[in-house]
């Protein structure tokens, strides 16, 4: 006569637990792996839209560089119609600089504000040349706007920057802030 043995098919704890800390870790990887690649393809889509706003989730960050320049979804953006004094090394005189660092702090303060409006705009560059060292600096063109009011505008009325409008391949000279 033979003896049949049962066997316990169910997972012990430990492998239950095991199991359940895996799907948790592979769930983690995934989403990381999503968020990384929804992150990184922003940079890509808002190069392929002209003249659309931005900075349309409100997750996409704004930095400010310096009175008018900021960065956005990895991409660093030259924001035209106006111009501000130089900060740090590219400032000529002292009056310059701390008009340039005021500039920042003040688009800095609207940028906290929140109710940010970022679109890219071509830059008056020769053609093909748009985002590389060879214009601009390799920044992109863009205007932002905080609560429906371009900041240029705001800067330019409050005196820390200048009307700055460019044509389509050149830019007039800057002012000297240092005479004035």
């Amino acid at each position: 006569m033979a003896r049949v043995i049962q066997q316990d098919f169910r997972p012990s704890f430990l492998r239950r637990i095991l199991r359940r800390y895996q799907v948790l870790e592979l769930t983690l990887i995934i989403g990381a792996i999503l968020l990384l690649w929804g992150a990184s393809s922003l940079g890509s889509v808002h190069s392929a839209l002209s003249n659309r706003p931005v900075a349309w989730p409100q997750s996409v960050r704004i930095d400010v560089i310096d009175g008018d320049t900021i960065r956005s979804g990895g991409q660093i953006y030259r924001l035209v119609g106006f111009n501000t004094p130089e900060t740090g090394h590219n400032a000529k005189c002292t009056r310059e600089h701390a008009l340039g660092e005021e500039a920042t702090r003040r688009l800095r303060a609207l940028v906290a504000a929140g109710d940010l409006d970022l679109r890219r705009v071509a830059c008056a560059c020769p053609g093909g040349t748009e985002g590389t060292g060879q214009c601009n600096y390799g920044r992109l063109c863009g205007t932002l706007k905080a609560r429906g009011r371009d900041v240029g505008a705001i800067l330019v009325a409050e005196g820390l920057a200048e009307r700055y409008v460019c044509g389509a391949n050149t830019c007039p000279a800057r002012r000297n802030w240092c005479l004035s």
